[in-house]
């Protein structure tokens, strides 16, 4: 059954990449589906509580690609990674079918409100694409569809259908806490530009509330007026 899959892995590339000739290349050349066959063998050993032989593996496989996927990951069918140098897929990460990510993509894992055991990386769902150099950080999950633009950081859900860019940083807290905080972000880090875009749109409804009102006031002087 691994390897039925990977021959599936191998024609999905095939068939999404333009400069993929023949499926025959794709096997030999390609570091994304080498990565994926070395993963698929440490998750079953994974699941099967071989953790040290797993992780032995993974390892060997992130020396030969470039690529580090945690054994405990869980992928789905037809996964492309394009280029890939760089990408890191976290323990327990979840990615859906026919995902398509480029190199220098993080699925990374901030702090579990779970405990060691809990979830701490991204959901990506079916038919997704994550730009190169994509940020996806935390128990997230990025839906159905969704597209993430080329260095984008996401700490927050992505809905289905939907794509997200961007990631200029600005000052969003301070503190003098030495606690570590895994990538220094998660979804709880206050926006100081979201909480004062909020308070203008907040203030821009009264002001709209305050002109209905004069308006009001003005055809009700017109009717008395007629």
């Amino acid at each position: 059954m691994i390897f039925k899959g990977l021959l599936e892995d191998a024609r999905s590339i095939r068939d999404r990449d333009p400069a993929a000739r023949t499926t025959l290349e794709v096997v030999l050349l390609y570091q994304g589906f080498h990565a994926l066959f070395y993963h698929r063998q440490a998750h079953w050993l994974y699941k099967h509580k071989h953790f040290f032989l797993a992780r032995a593996l993974s390892q060997f496989a992130r020396h030969m690609t470039g690529i580090e996927i945690h054994p405990g990951a869980k992928i789905g069918k037809r996964l492309f990674i394009d280029h890939g140098m760089g990408v890191v897929i976290g323990e327990t990460a979840v990615i859906g079918d026919n995902v398509t990510m480029y190199h220098g993509v993080t699925l990374g894992g901030t702090k579990s409100y779970g405990g060691k055991s809990g979830k701490r990386h991204p959901t990506v769902e079916d038919n997704v694409v994550i730009g190169a150099g994509a940020q996806v950080l935390g128990p997230i999950t990025v839906g159905k569809n969704a597209k993430v633009g080329a260095n984008a950081t996401v700490v927050k859900d992505v809905p289905q259908n939907t794509t997200v860019i961007g990631t200029a940083a600005h000052r969003a807290e301070t503190s003098r806490s030495c606690a570590f905080i895994p990538y220094g972000i998660n979804a709880k880090t206050a926006d100081p530009y979201e909480k004062r875009i909020a308070e203008y749109d907040k203030a821009i409804a009264g002001y709209d509330k305050a002109i209905a009102g004069y308006n009001k006031t003005i055809a009700e002087y017109d009717r008395r007026l007629a």
